[in-house]
């Protein structure tokens, strides 16, 4: 069984809820990532995608410098243990239409795993291994 924690990542970026939207995009044009987890203090809780900033804060009119985080996170997120099977990490994926799972052990974020992690892993001929795998182009 190959498990969560062997392939997760573990370069994770959080940012604050009261954080802007501007300092979310601009922290991951930075680390050449497409999400951040959103703490509060050690908690996780929710995940803000560069989509998120686009769909649900740009194309509703909020003012990226002055809306916080908070008001567009996805809440009630799906986590993971770096001990479960990663198949059955794919399936919550699947299951909850998701792309990104944190994966949290003894209540503390210990990485994130997300489907090009997955597809990398299990299917690394996969063209979305291929994508996932290649460096940023931005």
């Amino acid at each position: 069984m190959t498990t969560v924690g062997e392939f997760m990542t573990t370069r994770l970026v959080t940012m604050d809820g009261n954080d802007t939207l501007i300092a979310a995009a601009q922290e991951m044009r930075d680390s050449a990532i497409g999400d951040v987890v959103v703490t509060d203090g050690d908690n996780v809780v929710g995940i803000v995608t560069d989509r998120d900033i686009t769909v649900r804060g740009v194309a509703e009119n909020m003012d990226p410098g002055s809306t916080r985080l908070n008001q567009i996170t996805t809440r009630d997120v799906i986590t993971v243990s770096q001990y479960d099977d990663a198949v059955a990490a794919a399936d919550l994926m699947r299951t909850y239409a998701v792309r990104r799972l944190p994966v949290i052990d003894d209540g503390r974020l210990v990485g994130l795993v997300s489907m090009g992690d997955l597809a990398v892993e299990r299917e690394p001929q996969s063209v979305l291994a291929d994508i996932s795998a290649d460096d940023p182009n931005n």
